[in-house]
């Protein structure tokens, strides 16, 4: 993969050209990849274990289904933002732009594996068990803080921005999509086989 991507921190951050192709593709790359976000000086990095693919006309599962809205606009581009929505008033979702700008694309990150900063997700999303800390959409979010200010955020630097990792060795999985009530199947939701980090099987 020839894509432009710059160096900061010793991390290699993907630039708008590694989000401006389809969605799926990026989903897929995405796999095994570091987010990295800063809270109070204190910098996490989780890798991401699963994500899922989201499109616009012609799939029905989609905030961009029926075209720009303002709610969907932010889908049509520039690629490489972040957009972030309020789950039926529960939980903040976090969502990767993809496609070239004016086509419709995002990829939800529904689950982390924390590499870096337990400690602090942890004061964000008091569990019992480390593995329920980032092992859905709602709950990553939770724990990192990431709320409706990041929305159309650039994913390119600053305390939020996702670089590359090592994804050598890894095996995906593509099943349907959960958590929807249309589009469910399309083989859309992908995943690090048998990692314990996953929102569910």
């Amino acid at each position: 993969m020839n894509i432009e991507t710059k160096r900061e921190n010793n991390y290699e951050i993907f630039s708008e050209d590694f989000y401006g192709r389809d969605t799926a593709t990026v989903a897929n790359e995405l796999l095994g990849s570091r987010l990295v976000r800063t809270i109070d000086g204190n910098e996490i990095v989780c890798k991401i274990v699963e994500c899922e693919a989201y499109y616009g006309k012609g799939d029905s599962a989609s905030h961009a289904a029926k075209g720009v809205t303002p709610r969907s606009k932010i889908m049509f581009g520039p690629p490489g933002r972040a957009y972030v929505y309020f789950n039926y008033g529960v939980h903040h979702l976090l969502n990767v732009v993809t496609e070239k700008e004016g086509t419709a694309g995002a990829v939800l990150i529904r689950a982390l594996q924390p590499m870096n900063g337990e400690e602090i997700l942890k004061r964000n999303r008091r569990v019992a068990k480390s593995v329920d800390l980032t092992n859905g959409p709602g709950k990553l979010t939770q724990a990192l803080g990431i709320d409706l200010s990041y929305n159309g955020v650039e994913l390119y630097g600053g305390d939020l921005y996702i670089c590359k990792g090592d994804a050598s060795s890894i095996n995906i999985v593509a099943t349907k999509r959960i958590g929807i009530s249309l589009g469910r199947e399309l083989l859309y939701r992908f995943y690090i086989y048998n990692n314990p980090f996953i929102s569910r099987k």
